[in-house]
């Protein structure tokens, strides 16, 4: 067993009816809609944002209807996002797969994102529950907050560790902060589990990010190549922090010069990634990832040792372990 069938085995039926909600409200009477969603059904990825809410509530006490209606909410919501973040960043793929603007176009894949929405929002009706319909708006208006934030970040340069970290709060860790949120309050929980629960949904996110973040430096498995498309976009993330922002000399202007450049060809973007490997900036970024992932798995600990929290552990665990 992989280490992801082992993560999702507490929770494996809910999946199944996880999925079928999905196929469900994303289907409609229209053969181009039904002939996108079969290709995102097909491509769905890992989907640890309802693993998380699943195993959310069953490490609390067990899963109910209103849980994986949520958990069906929360990913399309999440896709959604994704779908206009391919738009927006002109993505030809993801997960290995053609986009829907790369196959279609950018109007289709506008519209596409909506019916994600709006199919999300049905799902959150039907739990019945203002809470997590509440939770899930809040959640729109922190991935957009975070996704602007980066670009006002990139457009005037600014180069600090905290002004990143709020970034990737609000874009990346605000997502499994409210996957844990609603999954605890699908079942009832107290503030005060909710908060234990938040903080470690919050971590996992933070560290999902910088895992994300270092790949960028490394070879694409397609392009044989580093990406640098983070850089390229003006995005300066942690292991080019780091080296830009705790080192100086000659070598590190001429870094900062490039880095006020409008448009940077390959060459720039290879000196940045190599400046960045070459001045600590990846085993800086390993080692914040990994006290992140410590403060994490602390914030479980008052929780009663059984399957769905060895699951949330190994899931965090996978996290910073993880190749792609």
């Amino acid at each position: 067993m992989d280490i992801l069938s082992t993560i999702q085995a507490p929770i494996g039926d809910e999946l199944v009816s996880l999925n079928q909600i999905l196929s469900e409200k994303l289907h409609t009477t229209n053969p181009l809609i039904n002939k996108i969603v079969d290709r995102y059904l097909l491509t769905k990825g890992k989907q640890i944002r309802p693993v998380l809410i699943l195993l959310c509530a069953r490490m609390i006490d067990r899963i109910t209807p209103e849980t994986i209606l949520a958990a069906a909410a929360i990913e399309l919501m999440h896709n959604a996002s994704l779908i206009h973040d391919d738009v927006i960043d002109t993505s030809m793929y993801r997960r290995g797969h053609p986009t829907i603007n790369a196959l279609e176009d950018n109007r289709l894949a506008v519209l596409m994102g909506d019916h994600f929405v709006s199919c999300a929002l049905q799902c959150g009706v039907e739990t019945g529950r203002i809470d997590i319909i509440a939770a899930m708006g809040r959640l729109g208006q922190e991935l957009a907050h975070g996704e602007i934030d980066q670009i006002d970040n990139a457009r005037h340069h600014r180069l600090s560790e905290e002004a990143y970290f709020e970034v990737i709060r609000r874009k990346t860790a605000s997502l499994f902060r409210v996957c844990m949120h609603v999954g605890a309050i699908s079942v009832n929980a107290d503030d005060a589990v909710c908060k234990d629960l938040e903080r470690f949904g919050e971590l996992l996110g933070l560290c999902f990010q910088i895992k994300d973040d270092i790949f960028d430096y490394y070879e694409d498995e397609q392009v044989g190549k580093p990406t640098g498309n983070d850089i390229r976009e003006g995005k300066i993330t942690l292991p080019l922090l780091y080296a830009i922002t705790r080192n100086s000399g000659e070598e590190n202007a001429r870094m900062r010069m490039l880095l006020e450049k409008d448009v940077l060809d390959t060459e720039d973007i290879d000196a940045l990634i190599g400046y960045a490997k070459d001045n600590g900036g990846i085993a800086y970024a390993q080692e914040r990832m990994q006290q992140l992932r410590d403060e994490a798995a602390e914030a479980l600990k008052n929780f009663a040792d059984n399957e769905s929290k060895c699951a949330l552990i190994t899931l965090l665990d996978y996290t910073i372990s993880r190749r792609k």
